[in-house]
């Protein structure tokens, strides 16, 4: 929604700070919202609100899934004034304290997405109509997201994306009910590129396979533009289904094709199991055009560097957050999900305690639980990050919850932060220590403008409170 119908709406002070320094969020008055709307979807009462977590309980991205869960857990157990408040005390928004959220305790139902779309949306929809929840959140899958979203839209409630990266999520199909705060895969390609030129040199050929679905098209797309940006030609593009679990009949014909990079745009199971394809046929150990064959994933995750073992020794690829960055709401979420699970978080865990912690926050700070209230008080006051010359360089500004300084912009509500290349480690302590950081790429490097080609066509809109 842009400043104009912000300031319309009597929800934006003109001349609010559009200045690079971070602002303290804007307190919203629910109050607007009330004279104008005589209700919306699932108001709680008095006493508790209902949030829900569907995640992908079975099938190939279960892994991630149950990750999630446990971070949402952790999420209501802090709002809830349970444990050590996590992030609660490095977020820079003051508006949780511990009382749930507007003073209601905070319950939650589940449901299990299968990592298919038609579950996901009927599991979604089940939570809203039978159990109350006012708020959606999970997913492990692109596709899903993209429905799911689609369906929150249509009811009436918030939807705070989990785990999706396809540039579709906040591109073709955004939604003014939904917000992602995981990267995508523009900003993969981006951040990776400069890291595979100088480690790779600018002659590669790239074989890619590639999850037939919406985010594997779209980070097929990202990497084959940034990498021939920089020299390297595409060799190949071969679409895989999401419900394989042996890759060996695709990687065979990448020994014959000349390239020397084979690209895997697979996540969580099918990227274990493609990568060990590839490595049991030997990739690793061949040279092809006088130069050592090499292997790249563009989306990882601990858990899948986890569940690769050695296999992933030396291997690129990109991440929205590590346990190993040493900011103080990293710190404190480290050690408040490790003393409770006796391990550390993935990056999914990560992005959902944070988008729980988010959507709590935008309601106290709007003071409602409209579903526009909350859209307006996470769309922001207008702040913008530090070195970016755009128009679009407005939205909620804040830190404390990993990455540093972070934006939801109000443009498409994508959020802008640094971007982790990883490596696979060499000798690693552990099973949870198999990545390495090799760089943090800032913010500035991986900025685009809403109206970029790889996510035009969609149309935010407005905002829907439901009943």
């Amino acid at each position: 929604m842009s400043k104009t119908n912000l300031t319309r709406r009597g929800l934006l002070k003109t001349g609010a700070g559009t200045g690079a320094a971070l602002a303290m969020p804007t307190i919203f008055s629910g109050a607007a919202w009330a004279a104008s709307h005589s209700g919306f979807t699932n108001a709680p009462g008095d006493s508790s609100v209902t949030l829900g977590f569907n995640v992908p309980q079975t099938g190939p991205y279960a892994d991630e899934g149950n990750d999630e869960l446990r971070a949402y857990l952790l999420a209501v157990e802090h709002l809830n004034g349970e444990g050590d408040g996590g992030m609660m005390s490095t977020f820079t928004s003051k508006s949780l304290d511990g009382t749930g959220i507007l003073g209601r305790k905070v319950n939650y139902v589940t449901g299990d997405t299968q990592t298919k779309s038609d579950a996901a949306r009927a599991s979604a929809k089940s939570m809203i109509e039978k159990d109350g929840a006012i708020m959606i959140s999970g997913g492990s899958s692109s596709g899903v997201a993209v429905a799911v979203q689609g369906l929150c839209q249509e009811a009436g409630v918030i939807f705070m994306a989990g785990l999706t990266h396809s540039n579709d999520t906040t591109g073709k199909d955004k939604k003014a009910n939904g917000f992602r705060h995981f990267f995508n895969a523009y900003m993969s390609g981006a951040a990776l590129a400069p890291v595979l030129e100088k480690t790779y040199g600018a002659d590669r050929r790239a074989y890619h396979l590639t999850a037939d679905y919406t985010w594997g098209w779209t980070q097929e797309e990202s990497i084959v533009a940034s990498t021939e940006a920089m020299g390297w030609q595409t060799v190949e593009k071969v679409r895989t289904p999401l419900a394989a679990t042996d890759f060996s009949s695709y990687i065979a014909p990448v020994l014959n094709s000349g390239a020397d990079v084979l690209v895997l745009n697979h996540y969580g199971g099918n990227m274990v199991n493609s990568l060990t394809n590839a490595v049991q046929f030997g990739l690793r150990d061949k040279q092809v055009n006088g130069k050592n064959f090499e292997i790249v994933v563009p989306l990882y995750s601990e858990l899948m560097a986890k569940g690769a073992g050695k296999n992933i020794e030396g291997v690129f690829g990109s991440t929205n957050w590590s346990w190993k960055l040493q900011d103080p709401g990293t710190l404190a979420f480290v050690k408040s999900f490790g003393t409770k699970y006796g391990f550390p978080p993935s990056n999914a865990a990560q992005t959902c305690y944070a988008q729980t912690m988010l959507y709590a926050d935008a309601v106290n700070r709007a003071g409602s639980f409209n579903p526009c209230a909350v859209v307006e008080a996470l769309e922001g006051d207008s702040s913008s990050l530090p070195g970016i010359d755009s128009a679009a360089n407005h939205g909620f500004v804040f830190d404390g919850l990993g990455n540093g300084q972070t934006m939801y912009r109000a443009s498409d509500h994508q959020c802008f932060k640094d971007v982790l290349v990883m490596k696979g480690k060499s000798n690693p302590d552990n099973e949870y220590d198999a990545l390495e950081i090799v760089e943090v790429t800032p913010v500035k490097q991986v900025w685009y403008e809403p109206d970029h080609p790889m996510f035009a066509g969609g149309d935010l809109g407005a905002c829907n409170p439901g009943a």
